[in-house]
């Protein structure tokens, strides 16, 4: 489980990595500035981010993480976020084909750069890199659930407060 879960981290980073990198762009090359959804999509990768490097050392080593629940609080968030900022860019974007001039000089996400056709393509890249990162999230979202309750147990089961003490046997009485 816990490969399939570090496998996932791994899948995370590189869609979180690709959406930042193409996003960042879209950011630096802006003319007349960047419309909200482009800048909550460039939040939406920094955190998951900042969220991964806690999140790959915590599936690696379940004591590195300080509570199972923080794991599941962190990739609900993920998914969430992903999922939101997804609909919004797609919403925003109004899928047409970049080549169309008089398209990209109209949607508010790709005229904001010189050249509208290779804002457009990023855009449409990076919308389908957060379906991909909010598959992963959401796979790792039950995994971690999954494991927390695997852990959970695991904690009643060496606690001895949480065990019911042995009763005798008929030939003890």
């Amino acid at each position: 489980m816990r490969g399939i879960q570090l496998g996932l981290r791994v899948w995370e980073f590189v869609w979180t990595l690709l959406i930042m990198s193409l996003v960042g762009n879209m950011i630096n090359e802006a003319i007349a500035g960047n419309p909200s959804s482009v800048n909550y999509t460039m939040f939406v990768s920094a955190f998951s981010m900042f969220t991964l490097f806690y999140l790959i050392p915590a599936s690696w080593n379940s004591d590195w993480a300080i509570h199972p629940i923080i794991m599941i609080i962190v990739d609900v968030l993920n998914t969430i976020f992903f999922f939101c900022a997804a609909i919004a860019l797609a919403a925003r974007l109004h899928v047409h084909s970049c080549g169309n001039l008089s398209y990209t000089t109209s949607n508010e996400i790709t005229n904001g750069s010189n050249n509208t056709g290779k804002r457009c393509r990023e855009a449409q890249a990076s919308t389908a890199f957060l379906w991909f990162g909010w598959a992963g999230y959401m796979a790792s979202t039950i995994i971690s659930v999954f494991m927390s309750r695997s852990a959970t147990v695991n904690m009643r089961g060496r606690s001895g407060s949480a065990r019911r003490p042995a009763r005798p046997s008929m030939a003890q009485v």
